[in-house]
């Protein structure tokens, strides 16, 4: 069961950006990111497509900000309620910007 949400977020890049491509016409690049604005800071999986795909493995590297708009599945094909840490959260991202922190 898969369950999808919206969001919009801030996050720090955790990885470079891996570009794989499907069906040898379609670019897909995927990364772990965190979410630096939470205490107990959760990581999750991002995936772009398309000319973004591209343009994210072209710009973003370890240690950027970005902030995303996308879309939020939740995997729960193995979920056991007894280990909740098996949910695999992937944010599909439709739109990304960077975020430059400003220092004094």
């Amino acid at each position: 069961m898969v369950n999808t949400n919206s969001i919009e977020i801030i996050v720090k890049v955790l990885e470079n950006p891996t570009q794989i491509v499907f069906n040898k016409t379609i670019p897909a690049t995927k990364f772990r990111v965190q979410f630096p604005q939470f205490n107990n800071t959760q990581i999750i999986n991002l995936t772009f497509w398309g000319n973004l795909a591209t343009d994210v493995a072209k710009y973003y590297q370890i240690s950027d900000y970005i902030l995303i708009e996308g879309y939020v599945s939740i995997n729960k094909k193995n979920f056991d309620p007894l280990n909740k840490n098996l949910k695999k959260i992937t944010v599909t991202v439709l739109k990304v910007y960077p975020f430059l922190l400003k220092s004094n």
